[in-house]
């Protein structure tokens, strides 16, 4: 499915339907180039769940994770990874447990489409506007936003 982003308030409806449906478990797999708006989708469902405050980027510290949340979510950035292996030293299967990932860049994580909870959504920039095409797994039959 194809979602035009025309402006940030189309972006923050996108990250509400996403987080009024998110469940532990699932991946929300953000791709795109960069300054495509993959953190900015990210924070509007943070915000939407529930979080109050400053919601950072993980390009730094790859994981940030918001524990207070129902589910909790996980926002991680996985860009300055070099290997898929790194996972296991960051700890993301601990970090993941129970909650729900937002994962920006998953192709650098080894990717998560084979998980049957994974939405990959695929932000691009179109003339004048930005676009998510939006593909659910198994997981987000029936949900997807």
């Amino acid at each position: 499915m194809r979602r035009e982003l025309p402006d940030l308030a189309a972006v923050a409806v996108l990250g509400r339907d996403i987080a009024a449906r998110l469940r532990a478990g699932d991946v929300v797999a953000l791709s795109g180039d960069l300054g495509a708006g993959k953190t900015t989708l990210a924070r509007a469902v943070i915000e939407a769940a529930g979080h109050r405050g400053e919601v950072p980027s993980p390009s730094f510290t790859i994981i940030e994770a918001y524990d207070t949340l129902d589910p909790r979510i996980v926002h991680a950035d996985f860009y300055r990874l070099e290997d898929p292996a790194e996972l296991e030293e960051i700890g993301l299967d601990e970090y993941r447990e129970g909650a729900a990932l937002l994962a920006e860049w998953p192709d650098r994580a080894g990717g998560f489409d084979h998980e049957a909870g994974c939405l990959s959504i695929r932000l691009e920039k179109g003339e004048g506007a930005r676009f998510a095409i939006v593909e659910g797994g198994a997981g987000w039959q029936g949900r997807l936003p």
